[in-house]
């Protein structure tokens, strides 16, 4: 996570009445993003130690099954406007964002035997957790968009911005299958900026993280993941919803 600026600091593109609003309301809540910063850094190393043996099984198969690199790098913006290149498994053909739009739909020709799999069950997001240890994503945040996307965003969005971009967040969760829903649209860019992105849900995380108190923020992100992961059933019922009022 970049160090935190003075408003002054703050790139002229993102400034506006909503940016200054929760600012205001962030630099009051710097205690709790340390806490949040600190569980990123070692909840992401402790991950990346239990799961590698899981990253080198999907490593190979990825390289066995395709011709390609084993990860997807792309430049992306995260917070204050910066740019950083994420890491995914690749689920793709090679130069897949060269071949079409930076979105994909369902039943994209693009994707591989083995990516369709991979993206099934989200996999395709654990080397992500590279770019949380190395302080350009946090575990919880709003989705790293490229610079296209974000240059079309509105003023209310680039508050979102103040903070890290994000592995997983409520628009995540809602939209985890954003595919088959711009599958139907003529303009998939289009249906993108103006549907998608504009989503109220989709814009929550910033005041929603900070406002946790510092203590319960690691434990709200870890079943937050959960949430998002494999085992929404459970997680979107009663209990998450119990557990995550009474943290907050």
């Amino acid at each position: 996570m970049s160090r935190w600026r003075t408003w002054g600091e703050i790139p002229a593109f993102m400034k506006n009445d909503f940016t200054l609003k929760y600012y205001r309301h962030l630099s009051r809540k710097r205690t709790s993003m340390v806490f949040k910063r600190i569980f990123d850094v070692i909840m992401s190393a402790v991950l990346l130690v239990l799961l590698s043996p899981v990253i080198l099984v999907l490593a190979v198969w990825i390289k066995v099954d395709s011709r390609g690199p084993i990860f997807f790098r792309q430049e992306r913006i995260t917070q204050y406007g910066r740019k950083f290149r994420i890491f995914k498994f690749r689920t793709m053909v090679n130069d897949a964002d060269k071949k079409g739009s930076l979105v994909t739909v369902g039943g994209d020709s693009r994707i591989t035997r083995v990516g369709a799999v991979i993206r099934k069950y989200r996999l395709d997001e654990i080397p992500q957790l590279i770019n949380v240890l190395c302080g350009d994503m946090s575990f919880v945040g709003t989705r790293p968009e490229v610079e296209k996307y974000v240059m079309a965003y509105t003023p209310a969005m680039m508050a979102t911005l103040l903070m890290p971009a994000g592995i997983t967040s409520e628009a995540s969760i809602r939209y985890k299958d954003e595919d088959r829903l711009l599958e139907a649209s003529d303009d998939v860019d289009y249906t993108y900026i103006h549907k998608v992105l504009p989503a109220p849900e989709s814009r929550k995380i910033p005041k929603q993280i900070a406002t946790k108190a510092p203590a319960p923020i690691p434990i709200n992100i870890f079943f937050f993941m959960c949430k998002s992961s494999c085992l929404p059933a459970f997680f979107e019922g009663g209990f998450f919803r119990l557990f995550n009022n009474f943290c907050g």
